[in-house]
């Protein structure tokens, strides 16, 4: 059955919440689940995915305006001030207070110029990702709306006062719901190619954007590569998960007397590699091996390693996958505790949002006390503030990480 949606005086269609549905909205939580609506749009209702709707509660009080999709989530808000219009100037203004917040943590700097410009719902522009790497920006759309927006999202980011970004890379073919039949293209929406290097804290890396996971490097790690350096000083560190290398570089800076670096993937490994040698004449402290990583620490000797990371993909993407994830935890890091040095350093994380903070150290505890050793946490990591966590949206607190001490 067709529906005919109503509309706004501005124009826009018009979702109303069921009965009681508003309570988080109210609390401006940026998710409007479908199941909160009174009427789920289909195609042919007058409204498409990608486009702007009003919301409003079930008295039809107008709470805000948001992108609209199918799925589960329904509406991720983007204003709650139902006489804002969401057009050029308002994405713009949301960018120039992204890079405010930024230059309070001190980014752009002579030594870093890659971090995280747009953190999705942690800046107030949900479905949208931008990091940062020297004169270019990757831009990450995870909705409709968001990819919509690209074209302006990228004038306005080669506009900013003092960012120096000449280049705007689009790279949102897998983030992107494939429901929506928007067929994305990866590629450059403004400029060219410029350089792949960019530095981190005075050390460099080559980033691969074009082919490399999220926007081509996990700019969500720097805190917790520079901690991991201040431990490494005559320390054998082995870099479980290595990708590009950010971990093992830091750890050679740091003054390890030697660094193993371990991924599944031949690519990986030689990302690692190139790293390393941009940042060191002498690579002969380091190592590199293309292997699985269970297979790798199965095979290593007992006690070789006294700082061991471990730093995974997300092993539950979806809370279907939230049970085997908290195994796959609890299995590596029991491996960890029973391989690495007596008085060794463990640095281990979960970058799986679906796994919550409290769940991810019960594995942890799990994994320390089958092995029967003495733990102590150092410290309890998360991710560093160019990625910060919306006080109204817990969820986007992903990146979870503990430091042991193991006796």
């Amino acid at each position: 059955m067709k529906h005919t949606l109503a509309k706004t005086d501005a124009g826009l269609p018009l979702l109303t919440l069921r009965k009681g549905k508003e309570e988080s909205l109210d609390r401006f939580h940026p998710w409007v689940f479908s199941g909160a609506l009174t009427f789920m749009p289909q195609e042919g209702d007058g409204v498409e995915e990608g486009d702007l709707v009003a919301v409003a509660a079930s008295d039809g009080r107008l709470i805000g305006t948001g992108h609209f999709q199918i799925g589960s989530i329904a509406v991720r808000m983007l204003s709650f001030d139902p006489s804002e219009t969401v057009d050029e100037t308002f994405f713009r203004t949301r960018l120039d207070q992204a890079l405010a917040m930024r230059r309070v943590l001190g980014l752009p700097s002579e030594s870093t110029d890659a971090f995280r410009l747009v953190h999705g719902e942690g800046d107030f522009l949900p479905g949208l990702v931008v990091d940062v790497y020297g004169a270019t920006a990757v831009v990450q759309a995870h909705s409709p709306g968001m990819h919509f927006a690209r074209s302006i999202i990228a004038s306005a980011l080669t506009e900013m006062s003092g960012l120096g970004i000449r280049s705007v890379y689009y790279k949102s073919e897998t983030t992107l719901p494939y429901k929506a039949r928007l067929d994305p293209e990866n590629g450059y929406l403004v400029g060219e190619f410029i350089s792949d290097m960019a530095l981190e804290n005075g050390l460099k890396f080559r980033i691969d954007w074009l082919r490399g996971q999220k926007t081509g490097f996990f700019v969500d790690q720097r805190d917790n590569r520079a901690l991991v350096g201040r431990y490494s000083a005559g320390r054998s560190v082995l870099n479980m998960f290595c990708y590009t290398g950010g971990f093992s570089v830091y750890a050679l800076a740091g003054g390890a007397r030697e660094v193993v670096s371990v991924d599944s993937s031949a690519k990986a490994i030689s990302l690692t590699d190139a790293n390393v040698a941009l940042n060191f004449d002498n690579t002969s402290r380091h190592t590199s091996h293309a292997e699985d990583a269970f297979k790798y620490l199965d095979a290593m000797e007992s006690g070789r390693h006294d700082l061991i990371i471990l730093d995974p993909p997300a092993f539950a993407k979806h809370r279907s996958a939230l049970h085997n994830a908290l195994q796959g935890y609890r299995r590596l890091n029991a491996k960890a505790f029973e391989k690495i040095a007596p008085g060794g350093i463990l640095f281990t994380f979960s970058c799986s949002q679906a796994v919550s903070r409290e769940q991810f150290r019960l594995a942890v505890f799990s994994a320390a006390a089958q092995s029967g050793r003495r733990v102590r946490i150092l410290h309890q990591l998360t991710q560093p503030a160019d990625h910060p966590v919306n006080i109204y949206h817990p969820e986007g607190e992903y990146l979870k990480g503990l430091v042991l001490y193991v006796e």
